[in-house]
């Protein structure tokens, strides 16, 4: 693998209000280096403007005024910041329940969920909430943080207490890797360096967890998938005969000689070239993008997909997906929408809505007959055209979509496919 894929970890953050989400990622920032010295001390003047007596590193994080004054975090902040070893992406999340399409925008295309929790109040329902969330979007690799073990004296015995519910909660749901660290992100303790304030813990530091799990093999090497994005035809004299077909791999690998699949049309041809930038390459595999040059002479268009002759997606246009609704006006039976799904575009009619599950119990309500705002649920949808789609659980690439209102373009929801057909 190159760097390109295997240099960059991008988690999503995740915990009740004042679990100190935005602090642990404020001293990640300060310890990793990735603050410059101005803002460090525009921090410190604002911390000793009110009072404190420490370093209030949540105000790196804490951007929008509104969230500074309530101490809240009501929007999805990117982060990004980089060690030797790797580059990160942070999409801090909020913690309010009113806020859970914001934490799925945010957890989407997480390979890592980071949970927090309050050491003193241990596992409350916003904590058992965001695992579930997680754990329905398919993040692949889970960490509960137990954070603020400076304020119950590092207590090895607390600590235990959290870890045993977590783990015996996280048998219900699909939670691939899991692991559970204590740390104190405003003392520092186990967030970049091993603290020797609980030497019972045996376990690596988060960040040097953060730097190591290994996240290549979660992506889908083996159903080949490049949803085409756009087609390549330079007009200079030069390329005048160049024509190649751009777009992020979604699963497989790609290699030249390749006997490829060409969907809706059918079409078969063989690939004669990838192409990275400027520079051929021997082979493409998610997540990188991508253009892919064929022997022959094709039609193909925007969202249409490349994939391989024994091992392409079914077209369907009725699909059972979990859908997570966004808007104030409810989701229900005959509403038409517009749906997004890879590169292809199209109309889709909501035909039921079998359940709305309860993300704190995982009751599965069926006499709802719609979902609310930030309510998700399992829906039978009939689109207009046939997608070509994968299950999410196989690919999350291919298996996702976002539903938008056809007047506004809003994005109203976002999808999970369960099946097709």
């Amino acid at each position: 693998m190159t760097e390109l894929s295997m240099d960059l970890l991008r988690f999503a953050t995740a915990g009740s209000v004042d679990d100190g989400k935005s602090t642990l990622i404020g001293r990640l920032l300060l310890d990793s280096k990735a603050i410059f010295e101005d803002q460090l001390e525009a921090v410190e003047h604002t911390s000793r403007s009110r009072g404190y007596d420490y370093t209030d590193l949540a105000l790196l994080t804490d951007g929008l005024r509104s969230e500074r004054e309530q101490g809240i975090t009501i929007d999805v902040a990117y982060r990004y910041f980089a060690t030797p070893n790797r580059k990160f992406i942070v999409a801090d999340t909020p913690g309010h329940v009113q806020y859970t399409r914001n934490m799925v925008t945010g957890a989407s295309t997480a390979d890592l969920g980071l949970v927090l929790v309050d050491a003193r109040q241990g596992l409350t329902e916003q904590s058992r909430r965001h695992a579930v969330i997680l754990s329905l979007l398919r993040v692949p690799h889970l960490v509960l943080a137990v954070n603020k073990m400076d304020l119950v004296d590092y207590d090895q015995d607390t600590f235990k207490r959290i870890h045993d519910e977590f783990t015996a909660f996280a048998t219900k749901l699909t939670i691939p890797d899991l692991t559970i660290i204590p740390i104190s992100a405003l003392k520092g303790d186990n967030v970049v360096l091993r603290s020797s304030s609980m030497p019972w813990y045996e376990g690596p530091s988060l960040l040097h967890h953060l730097e190591n799990v290994h996240v290549a093999s979660d992506r889908d090497l083996v159903d080949t998938r490049l949803p085409v994005q756009w087609v390549v035809r330079p007009k200079s004299d030069a390329h005048h005969d160049y024509r190649g077909y751009a777009g992020r791999v979604a699963g497989g690998v790609l290699k030249p000689g390749d006997d490829v699949l060409i969907l809706p049309s059918g079409f078969t041809s063989t690939i004669a070239g990838i192409d990275l930038f400027d520079k051929e390459i021997d082979e493409a595999y998610p997540p990188m993008s991508v253009t892919v040059r064929l022997t022959d002479d094709l039609d193909i268009s925007r969202g249409d997909m490349i994939c391989r002759l024994q091992n392409a997606p079914t077209p369907s246009q009725d699909i059972d997906a979990m859908v997570c609704w966004m808007t104030n006006q409810p989701l229900r039976p005959r509403a038409k929408l517009a749906l997004k799904h890879t590169t292809r575009s199209g109309r889709v009619m909501v035909k039921s809505v079998q359940y709305r599950l309860d993300v704190n119990t995982l009751h599965r309500d069926q006499e709802t007959g719609e979902l609310g705002l930030n309510e998700i649920g399992r829906v039978q949808l009939r689109t207009q055209m046939p997608l070509l789609a994968d299950p999410y659980s196989k690919n999350r690439a291919t298996g996702s979509f976002i539903l938008l209102d056809e007047a506004t373009g809003v994005t109203v929801g976002a999808g999970m496919i369960n099946s097709t057909g």
